[in-house]
């Protein structure tokens, strides 16, 4: 596969902010506004608001690589341009692929819990992942017919999710009286901070924006202003849900409801109507969600084995590199949502995506600061943020599933293990690396 098998300037300004946002408004406020209100007690929403300034200082490090760099490999290129063709630079890139791809699997199984909400169906039920794995497929399938129809399905998308959701919000504020009922309960600092993750992990679809650097039009301004814009977008609809939710129910049943909170608070306050529109809306958000993932993780795994830096075999399928990638994305993502529950898928990611953007600004930080033009200080903040979250995330976990925390570190030692047996027998070239 060569570059030109992207198509540049396929992707527009608000076509790059449609898919930034649709990646992060697809599970971010559906699927974690319940968990984070678990971890966070009755300061929830504003977990929000520092989710977002840990994010907008991570975001500088990319945006700063995106306007020197624009790349559709995004990630991986900023880390092949850190650390050269080596097993960190590999690993991390595949970290964050994977992190994307949990992030399918976490939005599959919520489109499945809200499916089943609607018919009054139990949400442990085996028909939630059956739902989920629907989904990716039809992801799949609307993916294969090509860029065009994913940039404007994710545009009319994005305008019906992000207007519907910022509605509801203001209407369930409205209904309620506007007075705060999740107030209850006890504040504490450590559970608050672990919180962050899964709200950084709301954010995050801003590197899908990345990924596609080289697709989109004038990408040395549109990819930043693409991300400051999807981010500002997130921001005010998140506050509104959450305080929306916080309004409407007490904060034992926001908790109790975690998996869908979202259509649990919109029954006392908007009534059955309004329970059916939310979950209509979690329905929208979910499906336009995965749909810009996958064709985000798929081109991000082309670049990848385009580099040299991943193995790749065609497994007698047909078809180009980015049509195999398409389907290793769903096979993964499918398998994910079939195994592990909402809470594991998120707790998995936030791991992955926070080790992964560790280790970019660190590269950055040590290897190419002075040629973009990036401060020192933000990068150091963007680490020291990233560090402090994430040991509060894994601490808490510690605490009450062990488990997912030793298969995270699991995990995350064989993507190593595997990159580095790869590139030890298969020597990536210099040729994209330039730092020394």
């Amino acid at each position: 596969m060569t570059k030109s098998d992207y198509e540049k300037n396929s992707i527009t300004l608000p076509g790059a902010v449609a898919m930034g946002t649709g990646v992060m408004i697809g599970a971010g406020i559906f699927a974690l506004t319940g968990q984070i209100a678990e971890l966070a007690g009755p300061l929830f929403p504003l977990s929000f608001v520092v989710g977002a300034i840990v994010t907008a200082f991570s975001a500088y490090t990319y945006i700063k690589m995106s306007n020197a760099y624009p790349s559709a490999g995004g990630i991986g290129m900023i880390l092949k341009k850190a650390y050269g063709p080596t097993t960190v630079a590999a690993g991390a890139a595949l970290l964050m692929a994977l992190s994307m791809v949990i992030n399918e699997s976490l939005v599959a199984r919520t489109f499945g819990t809200y499916t089943l909400r609607a018919f009054g169906g139990d949400p442990d039920s085996i028909l939630v992942p059956v739902l989920g794995v629907g989904l990716i497929v039809f992801a799949y399938l609307v993916n294969v017919s090509g860029n065009r129809s994913v940039g404007l399905l994710s545009i009319i998308m994005a305008i019906l999710k992000v207007g519907g959701i910022a509605l509801f919000g203001a209407a369930g504020l409205w209904a309620s009286g506007i007075s705060f009922e999740a107030s209850g309960g006890d504040f504490r600092a450590g559970g608050f901070v672990a919180s962050v993750a899964l709200s950084i992990l709301a954010f995050k679809g801003f590197t899908t924006i990345t990924n596609s650097g080289a697709e989109v039009t004038n990408p040395h301004l549109n990819v930043g202003r693409a991300i400051v814009l999807s981010i500002a977008i997130c921001v005010v609809v998140y506050l509104l849900v959450a305080f929306a939710v916080g309004s409407s129910l007490p904060l034992d049943r926001i908790v109790a409801a975690k998996d869908s909170a979202l259509a649990e608070a919109a029954q006392p306050s908007l009534g059955q109507t309004g329970f059916y529109l939310t979950v209509a809306l979690a329905l929208v958000a979910t499906a336009s969600g995965l749909i810009a993932s996958v064709f985000a993780v798929s081109r991000m795994l082309a670049m990848l084995t385009d580099m040299k830096m991943i193995p790749h075999s065609h497994f007698g399928m047909p078809g180009t590199i980015k049509d195999h990638t398409l389907v290793y994305t769903v096979v993964i993502a499918g398998s994910l949502t079939v195994f592990f529950d909402l809470s594991r898928i998120a707790s998995l990611g936030a791991f992955f995506y926070l080790v992964m953007d560790m280790i970019i600004h660190f590269g950055v930080f040590r290897h190419l600061r002075e040629k973009i033009g990036a401060r020192g200080w933000v990068l150091v903040t963007a680490i020291a943020l990233d560090a402090v979250v994430l040991a509060a995330f894994a601490a808490i976990k510690w605490q009450s599933d062990p488990l997912i925390v030793v298969l995270g570190a699991l995990g995350m030692a064989l993507v190593f293990l595997f990159v580095g047996i790869f590139l030890a027998r298969n020597p990536a070239t210099e040729d994209a690396h330039d730092h020394h």
